[in-house]
């Protein structure tokens, strides 16, 4: 039997204690768990093929349709940098495996945390408690599959020391506050991990992988004109270190202050039917919450939801395409297959204003009689997958940007977009724009504070009448009962006559 992750190296006291505690770092993590990495275990995780085998047969002992078996090692390292100090620094491991079975609409699920023979097989024994069809269903012989990585790393998380870090954060808390005198104040959030995973299915699907991630978030505060705005940037990618160099910490912490010492000078922002301009990149999420989580086949499943029965329809306009795809190498929503086993790929879901594909997981895929697209996802080993989103974009079109706004007479150019909501029955949302800009007579003027976007999906995709030739993305958090790494992304788009709420009456 060989190790769970063969490339995960064990790391001695000394080293630890080197890389994880310079700079009077801390590190919080139960006492067994540092134990555990101390002794040189903390990434090595043994599940042997024949366990798999007898679990998988245990969760389909009283029926069933399928099962999986989810087993997860998850290692993880957060900085926080304020007013020029590290003041945390959080060492985690976490490890488990969840046990799946599905019957006609029913999932049992259970999970635990010790991955010993005789915690896995109660997981698989409660799990399977959901099957009551009568089905007898074997499962295949299991078979090691090798399938395309869209994660490639040069210099790997597990190999860096905590003052490269702290180095590359430094960085950014210097940049941002030399921007303006105006900035009084940067914090700087680093996050990393390393998630290690096997899924062995009752299809036969065995694989395993190792998946680094960083989230690098910035965040200025400036003040005057009796007033302050925090300003936010965000880094993030399947990736080892290297992803400073394609997107550099001083870039990141100079966009945040910029936004910072811009929306000093906001006035209110109008209220109305206007012509709203979003800006390339993270305005994307905005299609991701009111017509992306509408289009995930749960909701379908469930006949609930804006787009149920308009399979090959026209439900947007025609320059609209919308698309989700798992394989972008490095995007903070790839990686090399779903938290079922399914492929990753690139799903179009509307072409040209017709819509032609839902977001499917397993279960989802079989109720419907679609193909499994795999948006399978979970947030960790104490949950099941349901269908999520990965990379979720608009695709470019023809028009120049500076072409959109010189061609919008009156409106609001947002920049940026903060929380938001949606109704995924009714497809109803609303979000609030956290730096935007009034478009007069075909310029971006004046910064504007408290805009809300509101509407409904089928009415904003119908209403798109210009799509820019600058695709690009941000990365985010999208929550649905179970957080999710995800990448939103547009061109810039004009949306015609879009409520806007806002603190001052149009004139």
């Amino acid at each position: 039997m060989k190790d769970f992750f063969p490339e995960s190296k064990p790391i001695n006291r000394r080293k630890f204690l080197t890389l994880g505690l310079q700079g009077s770092l801390a590190l919080a993590a139960s006492p067994t768990l540092v134990k555990a990495l101390l002794a040189g275990e903390g990434q090595k995780l043994q599940v042997s093929d024949e366990l798999l085998k007898k679990a998988l047969a245990a969760a389909l002992k009283r029926g069933g349709d399928f099962a999986d078996i989810y087993v997860e090692n998850r290692v993880t390292r957060s900085l926080v940098l304020e007013e020029g100090k590290f003041k945390s620094a959080v060492f985690g491991l976490t490890r488990g495996a969840g046990v799946r079975v599905i019957d006609g609409d029913k999932t049992g699920f259970a999970y635990t945390d010790e991955l010993t023979e005789e915690k896995i097989l109660r997981a698989a024994e409660v799990a399977s408690f959901i099957a009551t069809s009568g089905k007898r269903l074997q499962p295949m012989a299991l078979r090691e599959q090798k399938r395309p990585s869209y994660i490639k790393v040069k210099i790997p998380l597990q190999e860096v020391a905590d003052t490269r870090r702290m180095e590359i954060m430094n960085r950014a808390h210097e940049a941002a506050l030399s921007y303006d005198p105006r900035i009084k104040m940067a914090s700087i959030d680093y996050y990393d991990e390393i998630r290690d995973r096997l899924i062995a299915t009752s299809e036969g699907v065995l694989l395993r992988s190792s998946l680094p991630l960083i989230f690098f978030v910035v965040q200025t505060l400036a003040s005057g004109n009796n007033t302050s705005h925090m300003g936010r940037e965000r880094l993030s990618q399947h990736a080892g270190l290297e992803m400073f160099d394609q997107l550099p910490p001083e870039k990141a912490a100079r966009e945040a202050a910029r936004e910072s010492v811009a929306m000093l000078e906001a006035r209110e922002a109008p209220a109305g039917k206007l012509d709203v301009v979003i800006q390339n990149g993270w305005g994307g999420v905005l299609v991701h919450e009111a017509v992306g989580h509408p289009l995930e086949a749960d909701n379908i499943a469930r006949e609930t939801g804006a787009f149920v029965g308009k399979l090959g329809q026209k439900v947007a306009a025609e320059i609209f395409t919308m698309v989700d795809d798992g394989s972008i190498p490095n995007f903070r929503g790839s990686t090399d297959f779903d938290d079922e086993g399914t492929q990753m790929k690139k799903n179009v879901l509307i072409e040209n204003g017709v819509l032609v594909k839902y977001l499917t997981d397993i279960l989802s895929a079989r109720q419907l009689k679609m193909e499994r697209t795999g948006n399978g996802r979970r947030e960790s080993f104490r949950y099941y997958p349901i269908p999520r989103m990965t990379n979720t974009y608009i695709e470019r079109g023809k028009d120049k940007p500076e072409d959109i706004v010189a061609s919008t007479k009156n409106g609001l150019y947002v920049q940026s977009l903060s929380g938001g909501s949606v109704n995924p029955t009714t497809g109803v949302f609303n979000f609030t724009c956290r730096e935007a800009y009034l478009i007069e007579n075909g310029k971006k003027t004046v910064p504007v504070r408290g805009a809300t976007l509101i509407g409904s999906c089928l009415d904003i995709i119908t209403k798109i009448d210009a799509v820019g030739n600058d695709l690009d993305f941000g990365p985010g958090i999208c929550g649905k009962g179970q957080s999710a790494e995800v990448t939103a992304g547009q061109p810039t788009v004009r949306i015609r006559g879009i409520t806007v709420g806002g603190t001052r009456q149009r004139t």
